[in-house]
């Protein structure tokens, strides 16, 4: 069942703790350690999940290791994000590795993507941008509650065809305001 669920400001405080964790696992592997997604933006409704960016130079087998001995598994279905409709469709500006966590832990996707790419700047403009408007932030939050009413039976294809083309529609504002605003990533979170 799919669950989305009032914001939780104890995730703010769970990511330095699971990023710590993967720094000391991943040493300078791992260029960049970011919260992303919903839990990283205060008051927006989400999954009960920490969602972290690694920005690694390469996705290399080098990475594997380190993250199954801190207790992730890869997911090889997943070897790229959605292409927002106008963006460059070089498959490699969408390229990452996903992995999840031990079923006994935290609930933790990591999304490892190189920095430069389109899907890297992406994951943390989304968020940061929703972090400076939080009315987009609360209709963002809307449609996932909406999409769960009516797909709450784990139909996880129903919940991203409709929630991709959203997160295309937020993107496009967060690229204006990208522009307008001078915005460049913050340093790393951890």
């Amino acid at each position: 069942m799919i669950s989305i669920i009032p914001y939780n400001p104890a995730w703010r405080e769970e990511f330095p703790q699971i990023g710590g964790l993967l720094r000391k696992y991943l040493g300078e592997l791992a260029i960049r350690i970011d919260h992303i997604g919903s839990t990283a933006v205060p008051g927006l409704a989400a999954k009960d999940v920490i969602d972290i960016q690694i920005t690694a130079a390469q996705l290399t087998n080098n990475l594997e290791r380190p993250l199954e001995l801190a207790g992730y598994r890869r997911i090889l279905s997943i070897s790229h994000d959605h292409v927002p409709p106008g963006r460059d469709a070089d498959p490699r500006q969408w390229e990452k590795w996903a992995f999840k966590s031990d079923p006994s832990a935290r609930r933790v996707n990591l999304h490892v993507r190189m920095p430069g790419r389109q899907n890297q700047r992406y994951a943390l403009l989304f968020r940061d941008y929703l972090r400076a408007f939080p009315s987009a932030a609360q209709a963002y939050g809307q449609v996932k509650m909406a999409i769960v009413r009516y797909h709450a039976e784990d139909d996880m294809d129903a919940y991203y065809d409709i929630k991709d083309p959203v997160c295309d529609i937020v993107s496009g504002g967060a690229e204006f305001w990208a522009v307008m605003s001078g915005w460049e990533p913050e340093p790393t979170d951890c």
